[in-house]
C-alpha cells in the first residue's frame, strides 16, 4: 500500500462502506437485546417518561372513580375526574411534543441537583460523626466533659 495516495484497488467502496455500517447495527442490535435480557428494558426519555406516569395517573383515578367516586357523589363526579384528567393530557400533551429534549435536560438537572444533595448531607453527616481535634476530651477531663480527678489505686 501506498503511504500517500492508495491505489484503486486499496481505496475502501461504498459496498465496503455499507457492509461495515450493516455489521455495525447488527453488533449493536446484538448488544442492546443482551443489555435488555440481562438488565430489563431501560426507561425511555424522560418525555416518554412523562407521558407513562400520565397513563398511569389516569388509568388510577379511573379506578379509583368507580367504587368510591361512585357510591359517594355519584356520575357527576365520575364526570369531572374524566374532564380533569382529559385537561391535563391536552395541556402536557402538546408540550411534550414540541420540547421533547427540555424533559431530558429537566431530568439530567434534577439528576445533578439530587447528587449535589447527597454530597452535602454526607459531608454534614461526617462533621456531626467524626472525631475533630476541637472535640477530643482532654485527657484530664471526664466522661462528661467536665474536670477529672484521678485515683492513684496502688
Amino acid at each position: 500500500m501506498s503511504e500517500e495516495h492508495p491505489t484503486a484497488e486499496e481505496r475502501p467502496t461504498a459496498s465496503d462502506a455499507d457492509a461495515w455500517a450493516a455489521a455495525c447495527a447488527e453488533d449493536l442490535a446484538a448488544e442492546q437485546a443482551r443489555r435488555r435480557q440481562q438488565h430489563g428494558t431501560p426507561p425511555g426519555s424522560a418525555a416518554e417518561e412523562l407521558r407513562r406516569l400520565l397513563d398511569t395517573v389516569a388509568d388510577k383515578l379511573s379506578d379509583l372513580q368507580s367504587p368510591l367516586l361512585g357510591a359517594v357523589a355519584g356520575p357527576a363526579a365520575q364526570q369531572v375526574v374524566q374532564q380533569v384528567v382529559q385537561q391535563a393530557r391536552a395541556a402536557v400533551e402538546p408540550v411534550i411534543e414540541r420540547n421533547p429534549d427540555v424533559f431530558d435536560h429537566l431530568a439530567s438537572a434534577g439528576q445533578e441537583l439530587l447528587a449535589a444533595y447527597r454530597s452535602a448531607v454526607q459531608t454534614q453527616e461526617k462533621r456531626w460523626t467524626s472525631r475533630t481535634a476541637d472535640f477530643e476530651k482532654d485527657p484530664e477531663q471526664g466522661e462528661d466533659g467536665g474536670p477529672g480527678q484521678r485515683i492513684d489505686l496502688d
